[in-house]
């Protein structure tokens, strides 16, 4: 089978989705598909940048020479949106049609925001079936967290114009009345996005959590098939390449992996860690916003906090294998994260809050300890120093679960079952 994936971000180099598409195209390709891969590549710059949008050669890797298509945006919030969506959608979709044609392609596989309506569209017009993958909430959400106000614990319970008027305070800052006017073009922006979600002969939700507010949140899909497959994750190479790495800590570690972000939940960690009166350091690996108010946080409690900034993905790796436990306090819905399963696939033991489809990963009392709180996730860190009996059962359950569910090699039989399917109904559907 011929299959075009397209998709925002390859080659991977940091970022779970650019790892889960990588992970999809070399395992399609080891069960003797043949793989074309495009990738909308936007360029943010002057005026002077402007114009046609521009074919070439994107970066190689593993033997992957994905075909790039450069379109210009201009630097101004907004404005510079309608250039990644609708401007883009248009010229990607364009470009598509007659590349299905020349390369014979046999489905189209979609893997986010900006590759995914153009990608349906193109799919269509070339009456070949597609697929779009969601791995995240960007066809219910404008900013595609779910977050109204990043100081509460609840999530937006449904997108409206009022609702938008409040969570583009913080997004827009001090000059956000400036910004009202473009709720109009948030709303349309939004449907447009589910319309063309809604003609894909299929959505991969990348887990329960996805799935669920798919459902209730974009009633345009209530006719679209929908299927629950997880993201790809190489566990077997994961853990042969963690066996050759060394410990990057002198004793032990509690590890915290990903951005210093509002939506992490990040103003919990040093609390949890507080509460739970880690005797150890915490290892913070990433970086973003938040790092100076968890500092100061540290500070003031009196808390060992180590930060790496951002590391390469064998430095990760490294970090992961040697920590002792891994606090994941996310405050946004997290679709499903790539941190939790690699941690899992290592066998390492897990604190983490439970919210999105982080209930895929983590089972409590199974494979991990699962909160709803800053205090419940410290007292859970806690249990995990105190009881190491506790961990090492918790960290062997992980390791089966991500056997069982995120394996590459099971995730993409259930993708390929999928095209198979939709390969087959449309050759019934074009021989009546």
């Amino acid at each position: 089978m011929r299959v075009l994936i397209v998709t925002d971000a390859f080659p991977p180099v940091c970022g779970g989705s650019g790892w889960s598409t990588y992970e999809l195209a070399r395992g399609l390709r080891a069960r003797g598909h043949e793989i074309v891969i495009v990738r909308p590549r936007v360029v943010a710059g002057s005026a002077a940048g402007a114009g046609a949008p521009g074919v070439g050669a994107g970066e190689a890797y593993d033997a992957f020479a994905p075909i790039e298509l450069r379109m210009w945006a201009p630097p101004v919030p907004f404005i510079r949106n309608y250039f990644k969506n609708e401007r883009l959608y248009r010229a990607l979709a364009d470009f598509l049609v007659p590349l299905i044609r020349e390369q014979r392609i046999d489905i189209v596989h979609a893997q986010h925001l900006m590759s995914g309506p153009a990608s349906v569209d193109a799919a269509r017009r070339a009456r070949i079936p597609v697929v779009c993958t969601v791995r995240d909430y960007w066809p219910v959400c404008y900013w595609s967290d779910l977050i109204l106000d990043r100081s509460a614990a609840g999530l937006c319970p449904g997108c409206s114009a009022a609702r938008m008027t409040q969570c583009v305070k913080p997004h827009a800052g001090a000059a956000w009345p400036l910004a009202l006017p473009a709720i109009p073009y948030m709303r349309a922006n939004l449907a447009l996005k589910r319309r063309r979600l809604a003609e894909s002969n299929a959505v991969i939700a990348v887990s329960g959590a996805i799935a669920r507010d798919l459902h209730a949140r974009a009633p345009e899909l209530a006719r679209t098939r929908v299927e629950q497959i997880h993201n790809p994750v190489d566990v077997a190479g994961i853990r042969l390449q963690a066996s050759t790495l060394a410990s990057p800590f002198d004793g032990p570690y509690a590890l915290y992996v990903g951005k210093l972000e509002p939506n992490k939940g990040v103003r919990h960690l040093v609390p949890a860690v507080t509460r739970a009166q880690l005797p150890w350091s915490l290892v913070v690996v990433g970086d973003g916003s938040e790092r100076s108010r968890i500092d100061a946080d540290a500070a003031a409690a009196g808390q060992r906090v180590v930060f790496t900034g951002w590391r390469s993905r064998p430095e990760v790796l490294a970090w992961l294998t040697h920590a002792s436990l891994l606090v994941f306090p996310s405050h946004g819905p997290e679709s499903l994260s790539r941190v939790l399963i690699e941690a899992s696939a290592l066998g390492l033991p897990i604190a983490a809050m439970e919210t999105g489809g982080t209930g895929d990963i983590v089972v409590h009392g199974e494979t991990g300890l699962l909160s709803h709180s800053a205090d419940e996730l410290g007292d859970d860190v806690h249990r995990l120093v105190e009881d190491r009996a506790l961990a090492a059962r918790l960290g062997e359950g992980a390791k089966s679960r991500a056997e069982r569910l995120f394996a590459a090699q099971v995730v993409i039989e259930k993708v390929e079952r999928l095209y198979d399917d939709l390969v087959a109904g449309a050759e019934t559907t074009r021989a009546t």
